[in-house]
């Protein structure tokens, strides 16, 4: 069986811990692969070697770390196809969807290349009589990103681009589920000319998370995944004194107002709900319907969709939507259908019974539809990530606005509608981080930055664009002056400009 290593120092290293996790096929249920199980002491040596690569890189020009970028974005365009192939192997999204990822990412990258402009500071001129002063951005160190298994390349490439180009050393944790992708990057980016050291792999699972969130050399930590784990990785993080950005849980809504484009909104719906098998955090998995009018069209406008929707392994061709990406996780999914029912919202189209021929042993699981979904009810507090939509009715835009802002998460929503001034109302009012104007899923593009608001995100900092520079840099403002003549001795007052 295939066995996942670590990669430090430039090269692939074989783990000692003793300690491995299987690696699936969601779709056929059979592990595929072998991953090393980092120690203490693992995490320990990756940190050294970045250290002592720090120096070199902090001192090398922006416009060689761009170049190197440059040539790594070429290098991965180049294994598009291997690395797409991986993304569906390990995780089961569908081939379509797995390059729609990877190009995600890849914009990140874009981004990157632009360091020397990305990294200018500002001047200021004769602040003072013959004293200028001027700020400049400096990398923090070794830093380190912990990503979640539904984006294997996308989330990871929104995180060391921007690290490695603003001169840092970075060491990244993924997901022990789909691991392998990491691995070519790393080998990509050595190919591309990035010096050994400056980006690392630590396969593991929380004794390895344990490890970089109270190692003393780990300056900064970037993670995204759910809301418990994103507090977790903040709290301890910032308390070893360390720069957190923790990205948390969703529960995406989107209003349908009466004058909607019902067509457009169910077309939405099914992909925003669905895609990926639902396990995006951008996924809409609350529809609010203005209206029971609303409500009766947009549930008969999806119900034949969401039961005809073709779900099969991710290399199928015809395939909308894979398997989930374990075992584990299907039973999870699957309780959160069992406590809809039990809790009495109507369950319009019941995924659990999904079986398919020749995949017996996968985790398969189809679409599941959820009207008349009250908010006391689990399924819409808690985020499910899975192909679950729930159709919530509200009387009113003003009581759709007051839902969505009561919500513990704020991550991302969308209202779709003719009207304008609904809609700028809209964008104006939803105490939410990323918003659509009849857009389902309003990822920033990589020049803008990527976070939520509430408990969807914990620390100061978006991902990605310039707040992705401003958390990976430092900010040092230097005042100078060049004297001439006669010194005139020490003040002992309070320094002011003259």
């Amino acid at each position: 069986m295939r066995t996942i290593n670590h990669f430090i120092g430039g090269k692939e290293v074989a783990g000692t811990s003793g300690r491995t996790s299987d690696v699936f096929n969601p779709a056929t249920g059979e592990a595929q692969a072998k991953v090393h199980l980092a120690t203490a002491q693992e995490v320990d040596a990756a940190v050294k070697n970045a250290q002592g690569a720090f120096p070199g890189w902090a001192n090398t020009p922006p416009l060689t770390r761009a170049r190197i970028m440059f040539k790594f974005k070429q290098l991965a365009e180049d294994n598009a196809d291997q690395i797409v192939a991986m993304i569906t192997a390990e995780h089961g999204k569908v081939l379509s969807d797995a390059r729609g990822e990877f190009t995600r990412g890849l914009e990140v990258i874009e981004f990157a290349c632009g360091a020397p402009q990305l990294l200018k500071g500002e001047f200021c001129e004769n602040v003072g009589t013959n004293v200028d002063s001027w700020s400049v951005r400096q990398p923090l160190g070794v830093v380190a990103g912990i990503t979640p298994f539904n984006f294997p390349a996308m989330v990871p490439m929104w995180m060391f681009p921007t690290a490695l180009v603003a001169g840092n050393c970075f060491i990244l944790k993924p997901s022990e589920r789909d691991p392998s992708v990491s691995i070519m990057v790393a080998d990509l980016l050595k190919k591309a000319g990035l010096p050994d050291g400056v980006f690392n792999v630590v396969q593991g699972d929380k004794v390895a998370v344990d490890a970089l969130l109270t190692h003393p050399g780990i300056e900064a930590i970037s993670f995204v995944g759910s809301t418990p784990i994103a507090e977790y990785i903040y709290t301890t993080g910032t308390a070893h004194g360390k720069r957190v950005q923790a990205l948390g849980g969703a529960k995406n809504h989107m209003i349908i107002m009466p004058d909607a484009d019902m067509d457009q909104a169910a077309d939405a719906l099914m992909g925003a709900g669905y895609g990926s098998a639902g396990e995006r955090c951008m996924a809409i998995s609350v529809a609010v319907a203005v209206g029971d009018k609303v409500g009766d069209t947009i549930v008969d406008k999806l119900s034949p969709r969401v039961r005809g929707m073709k779900v099969a392994p991710g290399t199928d061709p015809e395939a909308e939507m894979g398997p989930l990406v374990t075992k584990q996780h299907y039973e999870k999914v699957k309780g959160y259908i069992d406590a809809g029912v039990k809790e009495g919202a109507k369950l319009v189209v019941d995924g659990r019974t999904l079986k398919l021929q020749g995949y017996e042993n996968g985790y398969f699981m189809g679409g599941s539809l959820f009207d008349h979904v009250t908010p006391e009810m689990k399924i819409y507090k808690e985020e499910i990530f899975g192909p679950v939509l729930s159709v919530v009715r509200v009387p009113d835009y003003a009581s759709a606005v007051k839902l969505i802002n009561d919500h513990e998460y704020g991550n991302g929503t969308a209202i779709f509608t003719r009207d304008g001034d609904a809609a700028r109302d809209f964008t104006s009012r939803i105490k939410v981080g990323m918003v659509g104007v009849n857009v389902p899923i309003p990822v920033p593009m990589a020049f803008n930055s990527f976070g939520g608001w509430k408990r969807s995100l914990f620390g100061d900092h978006h991902m990605h664009g310039m707040e992705g520079i401003r958390f990976f840099t430092k900010l040092k403002t230097i005042t100078g002056r060049w004297p001439t003549g006669i010194r005139s001795g020490a003040e002992f007052v309070m320094p002011t400009m003259k």
